[in-house]
């Protein structure tokens, strides 16, 4: 996903609406900075959110994802897309994690296996 992309869709459906930051983030109960985050392209939006933010702008969350107004001919193809890049980001989330979690686990056993040294 292209946050950035992302981010100026977010600002063009608000500014359609016209709706500043702050009364967005009214509407959303969270702060303008999390919305001025989102519209440069810094920050995605809480998906806790994402329906309510979706139905403020009047956009599918499909839309927000894809960054743009899908249309139905579309649509399957920029869903399946969506869907494939949540799962790689996903992936590449779980490996990063998984190689900090074995890092750990070599850095811990070290000095146990120290102390075993020691008493053989």
């Amino acid at each position: 996903m292209d946050q950035i992309k992302i981010g100026k869709f977010i600002a063009e459906c608000r500014k359609k609406e016209k709706l500043t930051q702050m009364q967005l983030a009214e509407k959303l109960n969270i702060t303008d900075r999390a919305v001025s985050k989102w519209e440069r392209g810094k920050a995605m939006p809480d998906s806790s959110i994402m329906l309510e933010l979706c139905g403020v702008l009047g956009i599918t969350v499909n839309d927000l994802l894809s960054g743009e107004v899908v249309t139905m001919e579309n649509y399957n193809k920029e869903m399946e897309n969506n869907l494939i890049e949540m799962v790689k980001e996903k992936e590449a989330a779980d490996r990063r994690l998984l190689t900090i979690e074995i890092v750990l686990g070599i850095v811990c056993l070290i000095p146990f296996l120290r102390q075993c040294a020691l008493y053989l």
